[in-house]
């Protein structure tokens, strides 16, 4: 049996770019363009002609680029109700868009045509048919038409809801959007709505426009898809006005593996993760960790229980398989982790690890730091250090025997106001490798960029590798906020080393040894994960080991 086709239309480019805190640059809604093209997208909305220069150019520059199937879609309003359609200003700019659609909006809701339009209901369907009229004739292309605030119009006056649309559809809109503006319509008012519309206006080709503001729009978009509804519009990732827009992430994802529909090309489905990340990059935004379905937390396993029976059969706790759109199973390693967590994240790299003791005494360790204020969620580079070292396969790359930290005046944590260096930091850094000593200072924008400089310095003559080693995130919390000024800080540091990305953290009451001893976790991880680094170990170590704890009580200040 065929599979019925859902329209997917996309308003991250407009109704997205309304939510707080986003600003989408031309550069950028040109670039989701293409990434929405080829993920098989049927429409995407560019924004309002006339509202503003970047919508304007966008139309323009759009043309050139080389879409497979996409269709560009105007957006805009019914004429204003003091002009005739050929003399409106925004009528005139849809139609020099040039789109492949266009979409307008007018009210159906008699609180809006009474309070905010001022005008007739009447006078109201008038510009509605009007305006749709006037722009089919003077585009030759499809005309969709956005009944804004139909449900509240529809619980407020049925009546003449129903008859806005059947304006539109007499006009010749191709589509009839059913929109849920202020976002707050229950899931059985929305259905029980759309019933209505097809019986009154038989063979209405509906589409469903709907806001988060009740947190249903997931659901009400998905109860209408059954009730009959053949176009979804919403953002990628929920973002828009005030609590967003519907998560057309959810919504493909849903559709297509839960309610078989057809949404996108065949194969789409495993890019959902990568779009979905790939727009938050666009709005300098992290994303939830827990966005259903392509979130980095999504298939995450921290419970003991649950990892051992994922382990089993992953339906146990998992709604689908991951790598259906993209994403992938993570095993978390805390004090509540078990044995089964353990050997699940290590078996592939580490097959001693099925030694019970191994694994008691790694997970008691885990139990004791995280007591302490550590989290190895996301650190992955010390968390692989701490099982090196219970299974024997740390070997010390090279020994810290002190490090300092200057002012440009030689005083240290102050700022000379008459320095050229504006501010710089001085360390200095003493290292041991095999049996040389290298002492090297660097200059940086703060301590921990001065050190890692240091750092970086002393190891490159002997490890070339570790200038492939880039810092890409800090980040700092207070572990006991009680004690004020004397709390304890677990500082994070994230790095990207020949292709892989990882995390170290250090805590410490003094900020600056945390950041140390997270520092030297990662260059101490980053040169055991080098390739041809192991082969080098033998030759140059004695296998003595260097812990955070050792690397404290050397470290100068």
């Amino acid at each position: 049996m065929a599979r019925k086709k859902i329209e997917i239309y996309d308003t991250t480019l407009r109704d997205g770019n309304q939510g707080e805190g986003i600003n989408l640059s031309l550069g950028d809604k040109l670039d989701i363009t293409l990434a929405l093209d080829a993920m098989g997208v049927d429409f995407v909305e560019g924004g309002w002609p006339g509202s503003n220069p970047k919508d304007d150019e966008y139309f323009s520059r759009v043309r050139d680029l080389d879409l497979k199937d996409l269709k560009i879609a105007a957006f805009g309003s019914t004429h204003r109700s003091d002009s005739k359609p050929a003399d409106d200003f925004f009528l005139q700019k849809l139609i020099a868009a040039k789109a492949d659609v266009t979409c307008i909006f007018g009210k159906t809701w008699d609180l809006h045509v009474e309070q905010a339009l001022r005008v007739t209901p009447e006078k109201n369907l008038d510009m509605i048919g009007g305006s749709i009229t006037y722009l089919v004739e003077s585009t030759g292309r499809p005309v969709f038409y956005d009944a804004e605030h139909f449900f509240d119009g529809f619980r407020s006056d049925p009546g003449y809801a129903l008859a806005s649309l059947q304006v539109a559809v007499d006009a010749g809109a191709q589509r009839i959007i059913l929109c849920d503006t202020n976002g707050g319509i229950m899931p059985h008012e929305l259905a029980h709505a759309i019933r209505e519309v097809k019986k009154e206006i038989p063979g209405i080709k509906l589409g469903i426009h709907v806001h988060n503001d009740g947190g249903l729009a997931v659901a009400n978009t998905l109860r209408a898809v059954e009730e009959g509804v053949i176009q979804v519009h919403g953002t990628i990732n929920g973002i828009g006005e005030r609590c967003g827009n519907v998560d057309l992430i959810s919504i493909l994802a849903n559709l297509e593996l839960k309610l078989g529909y057809d949404c996108l090309p065949q194969g789409s489905m495993k890019n959902l993760t990568h779009l979905s990340r790939k727009v938050w990059e666009y709005l300098g935004i992290q994303g939830p960790s827990g966005q259903p379905f392509v979130g980095p937390s999504a298939f995450a396993h921290k419970g003991g229980v649950h990892v051992s029976a994922v382990q089993r059969n992953p339906e146990t706790y998992e709604h689908i398989d991951p790598e259906l759109v993209g994403n992938s199973r993570k095993i978390l390693i805390s004090e509540l982790a078990g044995g089964a967590n353990l050997r699940a994240k290590l078996a592939n790299r580490y097959p001693e690890i099925e030694d019970t003791n191994a694994v008691k005494s790694i997970l008691e360790e885990i139990q004791d730091k995280e007591h302490a204020g550590y989290s190895f969620e996301n650190a992955s580079g010390s968390f692989d250090l701490l099982v090196r070292r219970h299974v024997g396969r740390f070997k010390t790359c090279f020994e810290p025997v002190y490090y300092r930290i200057y002012s440009p005046s030689n005083e240290p944590h102050q700022r000379n106001e008459d320095s050229d260096s504006d501010g710089l930091i001085e360390a200095s850094v003493k290292v041991r490798v095999a049996d040389e000593l290298h002492l090297c200072a660097a200059e940086g924008n703060g301590p921990v960029d001065a050190l890692n400089k240091a750092l970086r310095k002393s190891l490159v003559e002997k490890f070339p590798v570790v200038l492939d080693l880039h810092l890409i995130d800090y980040s700092v919390r207070v572990i006991n906020s009680s004690q004020e000024t004397a709390a304890k800080v677990r500082v994070y540091l994230e790095h990207s080393f020949e292709g892989e990305t990882f995390g170290t953290v250090g805590v410490n009451v003094d900020i600056i040894k945390a950041s140390w001893n997270a520092l030297v976790e990662a260059y101490h991880y980053a040169l055991m994960q080098h390739v041809e680094f192991s082969s080098e170990l033998d030759s140059t170590f004695d296998g003595t080991e260097t812990s955070n704890d050792s690397a404290d009580r050397i470290a100068g200040s």
